[in-house]
């Protein structure tokens, strides 16, 4: 008989803590469709976008597979982000790897305008993972949809899909503020260098990434820059007030002074903050180690000597000659980079050098400037730097001889 009651007392508690691991089951089961609901939530009512929402919107412009650039070696994917636009602007024209997407941000805060951004993810986990951070971005980031326009382009044998299942599961479940979206960003970019793609065979097509953003211009007037260079405070606002021979059918573009400074400083806002820190060694002009020639003819003795008040006008003209690869503010009919340049080495000066045989004249401006995020230094660049640039030089005079064919009466060489 005591042996019976002793059974029934342990049948009776393993009963009740069957019942107890059911109850825990079933609790964490609702838990976690209920944290799922949230995060749905959380990229769809919670965070809902106007017309429908940019769910609806990409969903389509990934299902059109893209459309392959000239070369078919890769696809691109247009206006996956697409701010809308109104009258004449200036549009600040970038391109970035996913690593230093993050860039992004400081420039939307400073421009204050349109700014077009091609953004390049060399294999299928760089893909995957770079829509579901432009996804992020549109949902979650509210400043930049109203200014920016972002382009996908990865190689003609990588498709973009909708990340369904990162939208509830995945690292977008711990992303609920910009500010997150932006604090993940930086961690995939840290320790990464530019140019270095991890994948086998796969070029950084800086020339096709600039086009595709260039592209979205239309009919504004456009700077291209390096995703991790800062303009000056204003530079757009002051730019669309200024009388512009070009719109007389002169064909100019507008020099704005580079700069580079040391990962420390504060980026500054105005001309007067910018001579201060030059004059301490804080700032210098951009590319001064690696190739002053490069920049040299923009004349920084002369720039930098300038009033650093008064309106933004043009301070004097300065004819090409070679190296320089001055950035500038130009119509969008400007001609288009050549994308056979790839990688590092030569893809800008041969656009500038197109630009002085196709007639174009070269005005500097003012109180305009842009600063590069930290000293180039060669200790810092990958180690194929050296080959790529030897491989493009060779291009490059390939491309100067087809320049004379396109050009036949202009009496200007480079």
């Amino acid at each position: 008989m005591t042996c019976s009651c002793f059974q029934a007392l342990i049948l009776a508690l393993g009963l009740v803590a069957s019942l107890q691991l059911l109850y825990l089951a079933l609790l964490s089961g609702w838990h976690g469709q209920e944290q799922r609901s949230r995060y749905a939530q959380l990229f769809q009512a919670r965070h809902a976008l106007p017309s429908h929402g940019h769910k609806q919107r990409l969903k389509p412009v990934l299902a059109s597979g893209g459309t392959l650039d000239a070369s078919g070696q890769y696809r691109i994917y247009r206006d996956m982000m697409r701010a809308s636009w109104d009258g004449q602007d200036v549009v600040l024209v970038t391109h970035t790897s996913l690593g230093n997407l993050h860039h992004v941000q400081q420039l939307v805060e400073r421009w204050q305008g349109p700014v077009s951004v091609a953004l390049f993810a060399p294999g299928s986990d760089d893909v995957s993972q770079a829509t579901a951070m432009v996804y992020a971005l549109a949902v979650l980031c509210a400043p930049l949809r109203q200014w920016l326009r972002l382009h996908l382009v990865c190689p003609a044998n990588e498709m973009a899909s909708f990340p369904e299942q990162e939208q509830e599961e995945g690292e977008f479940a711990r992303l609920q503020s910009c500010g997150d979206v932006f604090a993940k960003l930086a961690q995939l970019g840290a320790g990464r260098r530019n140019y270095v793609m991890g994948v086998t065979n796969t070029s950084y097509p800086n020339n096709l990434l600039r086009n595709v953003a260039r592209e979205a211009a239309s009919s504004h007037w456009v700077l291209v820059v390096d995703v991790d260079m800062v303009p000056s405070k204003g530079l757009r606002k002051d730019f669309l007030a200024l009388p512009k021979a070009a719109e007389e059918g002169t064909p100019w573009v507008f020099v704005v002074p580079a700069f580079e400074i040391r990962h420390t400083r504060r980026i500054p806002a105005t001309k007067a903050e910018l001579v201060q820190l030059y004059q301490v060694g804080e700032i210098r002009p951009f590319y001064e180690e690696l190739c002053p020639r490069c920049q040299a003819p923009t004349n920084f003795s002369h720039w930098l000597n300038l009033p650093t008040r008064g309106t933004l006008h043009v301070a004097y003209e300065v004819v090409w000659r070679d190296p320089w690869e001055p950035f500038y503010v130009g119509a969008a009919s400007v001609p288009p980079y050549d994308e056979r340049f790839k990688q590092y080495g030569f893809n800008r000066i041969s656009q500038a050098c197109e630009l002085h045989i196709a007639g174009y004249r070269f005005a500097i401006l003012s109180n305009a400037f842009l600063v590069h995020k930290g000293f180039k230094v060669a200790s810092e660049f990958h180690a194929q730097k050296d080959a790529e640039n030897q491989r493009n030089k060779i291009l490059f005079r390939q491309f100067k001889q087809e320049l004379k064919s396109k050009y036949p009466d202009s009496p200007r060489r480079c």
